[in-house]
């Protein structure tokens, strides 16, 4: 029983939300901006669960001493600092939330990100070697797209950043494309097995076949 109703709940839901993505109607316009607003409802206490989650999971690390359990207790101070400026000044420009936000969050992302530039570097090395056809191929389109994109290049060449803009705009785009697609026929092979029961690991059950 705890299983099979979850199942014919998911199974309604999902061809209501089908039929009435090909077949709108006010009615079922209606029940769906419904449906939108529990959604709502069930994220806002998703929410609320994440929060606990998060404080139960590094109060244990805390109390356990396990390692690295210093990061545990910043990101409960941060978390706690955050909440209280939000709520006693607003979030507004100007409030003290704004100016850590700014000064601490943006500069700390952006350290992130800087760091992953070197990450990046070593990835496209160790893949732009030269050692089979299509690493070439892409380390050939790599350094004419490189060249391209400085005005260095069209010193080198004149007809290179044309031919940068071609491979942006025909075979990259082509290429993304196909990886959409893919990741489309993926999304709807997997609902399908949700939608039909196929699919049960979301419940705590395992796949049927």
């Amino acid at each position: 029983m705890r299983l099979h109703v979850p199942l014919a709940i998911t199974f309604l839901v999902g061809m209501f939300m089908l039929v009435q993505f090909f077949v709108p109607h006010k009615v079922g316009q209606d029940v769906y901006d419904s449906l939108l607003a529990w959604a709502r409802i069930i994220g806002a206490f998703a929410m609320v669960l994440g929060v606990g989650s998060l404080f139960q999971r590094h109060v244990d690390r805390i109390r356990r001493r396990r390692p690295e359990w210093g990061y545990s207790v910043v990101t409960l101070l941060s978390f706690a600092v955050m909440v209280v400026l939000g709520f006693a000044w607003g979030k507004e420009k100007g409030t003290p939330f704004d100016w850590m936000f700014m000064n601490v969050q943006v500069p700390l992302d952006a350290t992130m990100f800087s760091l992953l530039a070197f990450f990046v570097a070593s990835a496209a090395y160790r893949s732009f070697r030269a050692r089979s056809p299509e690493a070439t191929l892409m380390l050939l389109a790599a350094l004419v797209v490189m060249l391209g994109r400085v005005p260095f290049g069209e010193h080198v060449y004149h007809k290179l950043p044309s031919m940068t803009e071609w491979i942006m705009g025909v075979p990259a785009v082509a290429a993304k494309r196909g990886i959409i697609f893919g990741a489309a026929l993926g999304a709807l092979a997997t609902s399908y097995r949700i939608i039909v029961g196929l699919e049960r690991s979301h419940l705590g059950g395992e796949s049927g076949h």
